[in-house]
């Protein structure tokens, strides 16, 4: 009798130890450019942190605010040496950084959200933005009554341009005549600079603001004069009520917690995910109150129509600046053309800050 209950008693330690050793807990830290306070990038990305919270087993930790170049090195090394089994650089500027400490800790598996280089523990994720962005410009297109669109730019980079021209074909498509003027900041994340910026669009005739820049100043800015605007990132209707129309926006909670379960499980492996419109990960905040059901209707129908592949936002013909034929008639550009993008599209005005 007492065998027995020792082997038993055994087996029960044994089961324990086992079950405790599977639920070994795992450490997934975050690098953010900006503080998560910005209602923009670096608050899309902590939502999805958040998610990854709730599931069991899982902790996360993350460093906001973190400059691009050596100190965002630092910081992933420190994240390194604790044993972190996962690390996200959620900026295109940490992408160098990453790669080097990559090849320093082959154990740890790396993300690096929006570049291009990748290594055996290194991945890259972003997001099919274009595609919102191309829906917010039709929203933008059907409102503005100068016909002068105003973009707040952050930097000359593909992910940037491409959106500045996904934006312009939206509006394009409900208003031919429709100009969309840049004005570049160099900076993602200068709520006064983008204040100033929009400020500058709205002086010479802009009535439709929109953005790719962290704060929602530019949406304030275009509230203050009276005009509407087109959000980033994430719904900022609550700090311009009256002038927000709608927002391209993030949703990656899914994206995260689909990549954690996967290094769970093993079977994570390096690749460029792109995922867009059918899976979620990029959408559109509602529209404010001001946008006619008209205009809701035909945007929501076009938003159904790039979820299922049916519409595609880069289909020729599309002409540049300068009138060169881009795209031709009856054909779709591939995703390298994209991620390479470096030129505007006829109706942009302004410099693509790149000489091309």
């Amino acid at each position: 009798m007492r065998k027995t209950i020792f082997f038993l008693g055994f087996v029960l330690l044994f089961w324990v130890a086992s079950a405790g050793a599977a639920e070994k807990e795992m450490k997934v830290g975050f690098i953010y450019v900006s503080p998560i306070g910005d209602a923009g990038w670096s608050y899309a990305h902590d939502q999805g942190r958040l998610a990854l919270e709730a599931m069991p087993g899982v902790k996360t930790t993350y460093v906001e605010a973190v400059p691009e170049g050596a100190d965002s090195e630092r910081v992933m090394l420190n994240m390194a040496r604790k044993g972190y089994d996962m690390i996200f650089a959620t900026s295109f500027g940490y992408m160098d950084s990453m790669l080097k400490v990559a090849k320093q800790f082959p154990k740890t598996v790396f993300m690096h959200c929006s570049g291009f280089k990748r290594a055996a523990n290194m991945g890259t994720y972003f997001g099919r933005m274009y595609q919102a962005r191309y829906l917010s410009g039709l929203v933008a297109g059907s409102m503005t009554r100068s016909k002068i669109l105003g973009y707040v730019a952050a930097f000359p980079i593909p992910e940037v341009i491409r959106g500045i021209n996904a934006f312009a074909l939206g509006a394009q498509a409900v208003n031919p005549d429709v100009q969309v003027r840049v004005v570049w900041t160099k900076t993602w994340y200068d709520p006064a600079t983008e204040k100033e910026a929009a400020k500058s669009l709205l002086d010479v005739g802009a009535d439709v603001i929109t953005q790719h820049q962290d704060s929602p100043s530019a949406q304030e800015a275009a509230e203050e004069r009276g005009a509407y605007s087109v959000g980033y990132n994430s719904d900022m209707s609550k700090f311009a009520p009256k002038a927000h129309l709608t927002a391209p926006i993030w949703n990656w909670g899914p994206l995260y917690k689909k990549l954690v379960q996967e290094v769970r499980e093993g079977i994570w492996k390096s690749q460029a995910l792109w995922p867009g419109l059918d899976e979620g990960v990029v959408g559109l905040a509602p529209f404010g109150p001001m946008v006619p059901e008209k205009v809701r209707v035909m945007v929501l129908a076009k938003k159904k129509a790039i979820s299922a592949g049916k519409a595609m936002v880069f289909s020729g013909p599309i002409e540049d600046q300068k009138g060169k034929v881009r795209i031709a008639a009856g054909t779709t550009a591939s995703d390298g053309e994209l991620l390479g993008m470096t030129w505007f599209v006829k109706g942009v005005i302004g410099t693509n800050g790149l000489n091309n």
